[in-house]
């Protein structure tokens, strides 16, 4: 569901992934969240956003998440997340 709403081009915030036609990332939205807000702060603060695209970036974090891998590194015994 999130690929019909979520778009990452170059030319928009440096690549990062963003609502499709604004300039509001994904990071954002899920930081919103995180602070406590709720769908309608956010739908009335935004109003360009829909509840399908507050959910298709949950979506999105989520995948992100499920494809990271965490890796042991040779010294020390750290661990260290891919893309880091």
């Amino acid at each position: 569901m999130w690929r019909d709403r979520i778009v990452v081009d170059v030319d928009v915030l440096v690549g990062k992934p963003v609502v499709k036609g604004t300039r509001l990332t994904v990071e954002f939205i899920v930081e919103l969240l995180s602070q406590g807000w709720t769908y309608e702060q956010i739908l009335d603060n935004y109003p360009g956003l829909t509840r399908q695209d507050i959910l298709a970036c949950l979506s999105y974090a989520s995948n992100a998440l499920h494809a990271e891998k965490i890796y042991p590194l040779a010294e020390g015994g750290h661990r260290a997340a891919v893309g880091e």
